[in-house]
């Protein structure tokens, strides 16, 4: 099977960096795959998905998308792709259905369309009453659950999510969850990248740790366990990523408060 993303010996760096962010990613993503993409800030991840989006160029290397060079087709695979950010710059003078609709309609899709399709989601999301409101009066939440339907409206094949759930409710997390399981079983792809090591747990069907620019880990969570020896994917990670001082550090940080080195004073 051809892979869906091929990833080979990336690097990049920042005018502003004397070194690489990143430092050769070797990495072959498969149709249908939810891959969950971690490592601590400043790792290279947010790096990686923008390299993958064509945001950023100037990289060595080469990344295959649907088989060809995302060099040689700047603009055509990006039909295909859906992307959540962790921080948009959402045109918040714009109404739900106006935003919606633009980016239906930059993606070929027809305005009768688009604006049935949208409603439906902004319905199924319980937040319809808000379609025709500007978005500077949403909620985090429904800012959010905006850009979820926007980057799922056009059917993409690639979902690259960045924090996808933050300001949700609980109960649009369990929908979210499910949204994306139906759609990998459905064939599509999703790259998942997250903080919250619970539900990149539950969600992803392969894990890839990344950390100082390289892949420190890549396997099913059952795997990572097996060769870390340890219980939960926060407990790998930190193992992995040299991160075991939470614990003390937090007892600086109560001491402190508490005015105190015993945190009795």
């Amino acid at each position: 099977m051809e892979p869906i993303i091929s990833i080979k010996d990336l690097k990049m760096r920042y005018d502003n960096f004397s070194e690489n962010i990143l430092k050769g990613i070797n990495l072959q993503v498969y149709q249908g795959q939810i891959i969950g993409y971690i490592g601590p800030n400043g790792a290279g991840k947010s790096t990686t998905v923008k390299i993958l989006l064509g945001l950023l160029d100037n990289y060595e290397g080469s990344i295959k998308v649907f088989g060809t060079d995302i060099l040689d087709d700047k603009v055509e695979y990006k039909r295909r792709i859906g992307y959540v950010p962790e921080a948009a710059d959402i045109y918040d003078n714009l109404t739900g259905y106006e935003y919606l609709t633009f980016l239906g309609e930059v993606y070929g899709m027809e305005l009768n369309e688009v604006n049935e399709k949208a409603l439906k989601l902004m319905e199924l999301f319980d937040i319809e009453d808000s379609y025709h409101e500007r978005i500077s009066s949403y909620s985090k939440g429904m800012k959010q659950k905006l850009l979820i339907i926007a980057s799922m409206l056009h059917n993409p094949d690639i979902l690259f999510l960045d924090e996808p759930i933050s300001g949700l409710d609980a109960n649009s997390v369990m929908i979210f969850k499910e949204i994306l399981a139906k759609l990998a079983h459905d064939g599509k792809t999703i790259f998942y990248s997250s903080h919250i090591m619970e539900v990149v747990e539950k969600i992803s069907d392969r894990i890839v740790v990344l950390n100082d620019g390289k892949i420190v880990a890549d396997g099913t969570f059952e795997e990572l366990k097996e060769q870390s020896k340890e219980g939960s994917l926060q407990e790998i990670f930190n193992q992995l990523t040299g991160f075991t001082s939470h614990k003390s550090i937090a007892d600086d940080f109560v001491n402190i408060i508490y005015g105190g080195s015993d945190g009795r004073e």
